[in-house]
C-alpha cells in the first residue's frame, strides 16, 4: 500500500514537473521581443535591443559650438567620432548640471548607418516580452511627446514606455512606410481640380494670369477630364505622395506635366505607373535643383553670387530650412562671405533630421572640394583633414526644427529653401510661403527649387538672373 502511495506521489511530482517544463517552454516561445530598459526622471523606459550597439560610461565630451541644446558634444568611441545627445534634455526633463569629471550612462545606438550615444539617468537590464503584449501609447504614460512612443508594456510588475527611436531620429521603418502607403490610395485630388481650387480662391482678374503661369512650361492645353492621360497623371501624383511625400500642386505642376510627357516616351504607353520607390525616384530624378543636397560647383556658386542683390547691412540674416547634412549651407556661407565681405553673416540652418543637424557642425571637407573656389574658406587641421575656417563655422547655427511650426527668427534678408516645399502638402506649402512673406525684409530675396514656382497671389514677384530665378516682395 505504501509503495502504491509512493508511486502515485511520484506520478504527481512527475506530472507537476512536466507541467512546469511545459509552462517554461511556453513562456520561452512567447518572448519574441527584447528591449534594453533604463530610467529618466524616475520613470521606466525601454528601447528595442536591435537599436542598441553597446552600453558604456563616459564623460568629458568635446564641446561643439552652435550645436543644439541637447547635444553634449562628441566622443571618441574606439576611433569613431560620434555625437552625444542627452535624452533628458531632448524631452525637456530637468537635468542636474553637467560636470566635466562626471561619468554619464550611455546607450550607444544605431539607426540606419548612423551611430550616436544618448545619455540617460540609469541603465537597468535587458527584458524579454511578447510583442503582442505591447499596447498602444497613451499621453498619460509619459512626460514626452506621444509621437515618440512606440507603445507601453508590462513586465516583471513594471510598466515600461517603449520609445520609437526611428521616429525620434527621423528614420522611418519600412513597416511604417508601408502602412502610410496603404492609406494613400486615392488620397489626393487630380492636378486639374487642384489648380481649379487654388484659382477659385483668388480674385477673378488673377485667375487667367495664374493659370497661364502654371501651364507655361507644361502642355499647351489641358486634356479633357475623361482623357486617359489625366487619370494616369492622377495616379502618378498619388504614388509620388505615397512613396516620396512629394505633393503635386500648382507649385510644381509645370514640371510634373512636362516630366510626364517624357516619362511616357521612356516607359511606353500603358507602362507609366509608379510601382515602387525606385520608380518614384526615377520619375523625380530631373526635378531636384542643381547641386541639390551636395557641395556647390564653382559655376553654381557664381550664379548664386550674381543673383544676390546689393546689401550694405552690417548683419545679414539668412534662413535655410531643409539644410540636410549641411553641404549646401556651408557652400552658401562661403558665397555670402564673398558677396558681402563687410557684413556679419548669420545663417539659421534647420532640418527635421536630428542626425543630420547634429553631425553638420562636425562636417569635414573632402580633399577634392578643399581646392578651387572653396580654398579661401578652408583650413587644414592637425590630423591633415580639411575643415572650414572659424569665421564660416561661426556664421552658421544648425537647429533641429520643423519649418511647419512657429519659428522665432529675426527679420530675414535671404531665404534658401530649395526643393523642400514640394515635400509638404498643399496646406503646408501655403503656410510656409506665408511665413516667408512675414519674415523676409522688403528688399529680401527668396530662392526656392528650380522647378518650383510661387504664384503671384502669394505677394511675391519673380526675377530672373541668368538661368536662376528668385522672388522678392511686391
Amino acid at each position: 500500500m505504501e509503495a502504491e502511495n509512493m508511486t502515485a506521489e511520484n506520478q504527481q511530482v512527475n506530472t507537476a514537473t512536466e507541467d512546469d517544463s511545459q509552462n517554461k517552454k511556453e513562456s520561452i516561445t512567447v518572448i519574441d521581443f527584447k528591449m534594453v530598459t533604463f530610467s529618466l526622471s524616475g520613470k521606466d523606459y525601454a528601447i528595442d535591443i536591435m537599436n542598441v550597439k553597446e552600453i558604456a560610461k563616459a564623460g568629458r565630451f568635446t564641446y561643439v559650438p552652435n550645436a543644439l541644446p541637447f547635444v553634449l558634444g562628441v566622443y571618441n568611441l574606439r576611433g569613431d567620432i560620434i555625437p552625444i545627445l542627452d535624452l533628458r534634455l531632448f524631452f525637456n526633463i530637468q537635468v542636474p548640471e553637467h560636470t566635466g569629471n562626471k561619468l554619464e550612462n550611455l546607450l550607444i545606438l544605431s539607426v540606419g548607418e548612423q551611430t550616436f550615444g544618448v545619455v540617460v539617468d540609469k541603465i537597468d537590464k535587458v527584458v524579454g516580452v511578447q510583442k503582442s503584449k505591447i499596447q498602444p501609447p497613451h499621453p498619460l504614460f509619459g512626460d514626452i511627446n506621444i509621437k515618440y512612443i512606440y507603445g507601453v508594456v508590462e513586465a516583471n510588475k513594471r510598466l515600461y514606455i517603449l520609445l520609437d527611436i526611428a521616429k525620434i531620429f527621423n528614420s522611418r521603418s519600412i513597416e511604417e512606410k508601408n502602412r502610410k502607403l496603404a492609406k494613400q490610395v486615392f488620397a489626393e485630388n487630380s492636378i486639374s481640380s487642384t489648380v481649379s481650387q487654388i484659382s477659385a480662391r483668388e480674385p477673378e482678374e488673377n485667375v487667367a494670369a495664374e493659370r497661364n503661369d502654371i501651364r507655361a512650361a507644361g502642355e499647351a492645353e489641358t486634356p479633357p477630364r475623361n482623357d486617359t492621360s489625366v487619370q494616369e497623371l492622377k495616379f502618378i501624383a498619388e504614388s509620388l505622395k505615397g512613396y516620396r511625400k512629394f505633393s503635386v500642386t500648382a507649385l510644381n505642376e509645370n514640371w510634373v506635366r512636362s516630366r510626364f510627357s517624357t516619362w511616357k516616351e521612356e516607359r511606353g504607353e500603358g507602362n507609366t505607373q509608379l510601382q515602387n520607390e525606385n520608380d518614384a525616384d526615377a520619375f523625380l530624378k530631373t526635378f531636384w535643383s542643381t547641386c541639390s543636397g551636395t557641395w556647390w560647383t564653382k559655376e553654381y556658386a557664381d550664379a548664386i553670387y550674381k543673383l544676390l542683390p546689393d546689401n550694405t547691412a552690417k548683419q545679414i540674416c539668412v534662413w535655410n530650412p531643409g539644410c540636410g547634412k549641411g553641404q549646401e549651407t556651408y557652400s552658401l556661407a562661403c558665397v555670402l562671405n564673398k558677396r558681402y565681405p563687410g557684413s556679419k553673416i548669420r545663417i539659421y540652418a534647420q532640418d527635421i533630421d536630428l542626425l543630420n543637424v547634429s553631425n553638420a557642425p562636425l562636417l569635414s571637407v573632402p580633399n577634392d572640394i578643399a581646392v578651387g573656389w572653396f580654398d579661401p574658406f578652408i583650413t587644414k587641421k592637425a590630423n591633415g583633414e580639411y575643415t572650414f575656417t572659424q569665421q564660416i563655422k561661426d556664421s552658421i547655427m544648425f537647429e533641429y526644427h520643423d519649418c511647419m511650426n512657429t519659428n522665432a527668427l529675426p527679420v530675414i534678408d535671404l531665404i534658401l529653401a530649395r526643393d523642400i516645399l514640394s515635400l509638404l502638402d498643399e496646406k503646408g506649402q501655403n503656410a510656409v510661403i506665408n511665413d516667408f512673406g512675414e519674415k523676409i525684409k522688403g528688399n529680401g530675396t527668396v530662392i526656392i527649387g528650380e522647378n518650383e514656382i510661387i504664384l503671384p497671389s502669394a505677394g511675391f514677384a519673380a526675377k530672373t538672373v541668368g538661368a536662376l530665378c528668385a522672388y522678392s516682395k511686391k
